[in-house]
Formats: C-alpha cells, structure tokens, sequence
C-alpha cells in the first residue's frame, strides 16, 4: 500500500481502503477503480491524500465489490467489474502516458523515432486478448476513462490493426499500419491546445488550423526513416473517397489503403469516445451514419467488413431505446446492422427493423 496525494492519481489505479469526506460519508470503499471522474469527485471533496494498491500487488487484490443481484448487472458492468477489464485499464493508462512522452519527445527533437519502441508499447494491449471481440469489449468500456489525442492514437491503431486482420493482411503490414495508426494524429501536438479542448464549436480560422495537422505530422517525422505508406496514412487519414475530406481533396484511388483503413478507424473513434465538447454518439447511430452515408466517403472494401465485425462486439450488450425502454442485444440484421433484434426485460423480442419508429439511443 502507498499513500499518494490526490493531484498525483490516475485512472485505472486500485484503492487500498474506504475513502471518506471530511465529514465522514463514505465516498468510495477499498478496492475501487479510479477513473478521472472518480478523481475529480474526490478533488471536490477536498481529499487530500488516497491510499492506493501498488501496481504490482493489483493481481492478488479483489476488485470493487460486486452488485447484490449479479443478474440485474449489464454486460458493460459486468465487463468493467472483470480482473480482466481492470489490467487493461492499468495497461493503457501507462501506455498513453508513455505515447504522450514519447510525442513531445519526438516534437522537442530530444529523442529519436523508434518505430519498433512505439509498437512494442502498445502490443499488449492487442496481443493479450486471444479474440478481437474481448479488445473491443476492453476498448468500449475506457470511453468515460481518457479522451486525449494519445488515448485516440492508440485506439485507432488498435482498431487498425483489427480491421487489417478481418481483410487478411499480411503480418508484416498490420505492424505498419498499426504505426501508422499509432502516428496518424501527431501533427495535433503542433494545433493550439484551446482550440483542440475549446467546448463550444471552432470558428473557422479555428477549424483551419485543426486542418493543418496531417501536414504538420508529416513535418515532424520528416526526418526519420519510415515506410512511405506511414507518410501517407498521416497525411491523407482525413481524405475521403468522394472528395470531400483534406487537405487536399483527393478522391479514391488516389487515396492510399493505409489512410481509407485509418480513416474508418479514426471517425468511428472519434464519434464513439466523449470529447471536451460533447458526450460520444452511441455507436449503433455512429455505424447507422456510416450505413447511410459512409458508402461515398469512405472505400467499401474495408467499410463493409468493419462494419460486420464491429456489430458483432455489441451482441449481449444492455441498450436503451430512445422510448426507454431497456434491452439486450441478440440478434444482429445483417441487412440493417443498426438495427437489431432486442430481448427486453419482459421477454418480449423487438426486431427494430419492424419498429421504425424506434432505435437504440445508449448502451448501458
């Protein structure tokens, strides 16, 4: 057990015992996982000081306790509650600290690029979880947890990377595109930081300087030897295969694989994950965005198969329709992937497909 001032906390940590207010109420019990919400709470509360589990005692220690009716659990609590889950959190957290290290490292020229550090970095994250279905599960329960660029960056690389096995890549090219993955966001070290955390919507001065980072990433990594279709991948991720993306409007063929690979990967992210300005979007509207529209914009020979994939990660999920009423996942319509057949608590199966006037507004 150590002790550690508040300011100096971070999410995924364990809590070695309760944590009580001034007052004597009961905060949080031993054994918690910390996340930034949890540590913003007790900043308000005025604690001080949290005694926590050191990181490597965390394995032989008991998580939060578990709800009193295990069956009234959902999916995402059940998952969040898992060893496994809180590993993961303890892993990425560190890796998104070291990520933002190494960027600034990077950009400051104090430290050169190391390609094969970068992937090692992050290969645990992927590489100790035998199916992608448990990644995604790890992945759509830190969305509350971290929204920052690193965070996003190892996300994308690691949905990249699932995307880039689905379509049957070869190894060597998923360790390139999960570099370029991990890269393709660089450049926004170099945007001001106000308008990246700015809450409201960015003027369009603003929005002309957040357009400038794929060539600013570029800039950064000029000088390093790397696979041209990193280069690529970093500077055409926001080019869309209708036109109408940046910084150059490119069109398709012209766009490289790597980049309409990262592209997919970088929108669901982004749409999915909370941001300083708004929560993320429920991902059955995201992937209903990309039934609707995403056929133009995007290469339909990594859309298509994402799409089947990343559905299939939400079956056995708790959601809430948009009248109320409360779910489960159970079948997917392959022909509307957003619109799926749902078990509600009375045992009565919605197949939304039949129920226009209803759609998944929350995954609980």
């Amino acid at each position: 057990m150590v002790k550690l001032s508040t300011k100096d906390l971070s999410a995924g940590m364990l809590t070695a015992s309760p944590i009580y207010s001034k007052t004597g109420q009961l905060l949080f019990p031993a054994h918690t996982i910390l996340t930034s919400q949890r540590i913003s709470h007790l900043e308000f509360y005025g604690i001080k000081e949290v005694e926590i589990i050191p990181e490597n005692e965390v394995a032989d220690s008991p998580l939060e306790n578990p709800a009193q009716n295990e069956d009234k659990e959902s999916y995402a609590q059940k998952v969040r509650r898992s060893r496994k889950f809180h590993m993961f959190k303890v892993d990425y957290t560190k890796k998104t600290n070291l990520l933002k290290n190494s960027f600034g490292n990077l950009i400051e020229g104090t430290e050169n690029l190391d390609s094969d550090a970068l992937l090692d970095q992050i290969s645990s994250l992927y590489s100790n979880h035998l199916t992608s279905l448990s990644v995604f599960d790890m992945l759509h329960n830190m969305r509350q947890i971290d929204d920052t660029t690193y965070a996003h960056c190892i996300n994308v690389a690691i949905i990249s990377r699932m995307l880039g096995e689905w379509v049957e890549l070869p190894e060597e090219d998923l360790e390139v595109l999960t570099l370029a993955g991990l890269l393709h966001d660089i450049g926004k070290c170099m945007v001001d930081p106000k308008i990246l955390s700015k809450p409201g919507p960015l003027t369009p001065e603003e929005y002309k300087q957040v357009k400038k980072h794929p060539n600013y990433g570029v800039k950064i990594l000029a000088e390093y030897d790397l696979d041209d279709r990193v280069r690529s991948a970093i500077l055409m991720h926001h080019e869309r295969c209708d036109g109408s993306g940046y910084p150059s409007g490119l069109r398709g063929e012209t766009i490289s694989d790597f980049a309409k690979i990262i592209a997919i990967a970088d929108v669901y992210d982004a749409m999915t994950c909370n941001r300083c300005y708004r929560k993320g979007i429920c991902p059955f509207e995201v992937i209903a965005t990309f039934e609707r529209k995403g056929f133009d914009r995007y290469e339909s020979k990594f859309l298509l198969p994402f799409l089947h994939h990343i559905i299939d990660t939400y079956i056995g999920n708790s959601v809430l329709l948009n009248d109320g009423t409360p779910g489960k996942v159970i079948f997917i319509n392959k022909q509307s992937l957003s619109r799926p057949v749902i078990s509600t608590a009375n045992n009565k199966y919605l197949d939304l497909t039949k129920h226009p006037e209803l759609y998944i507004q929350a995954i609980i």
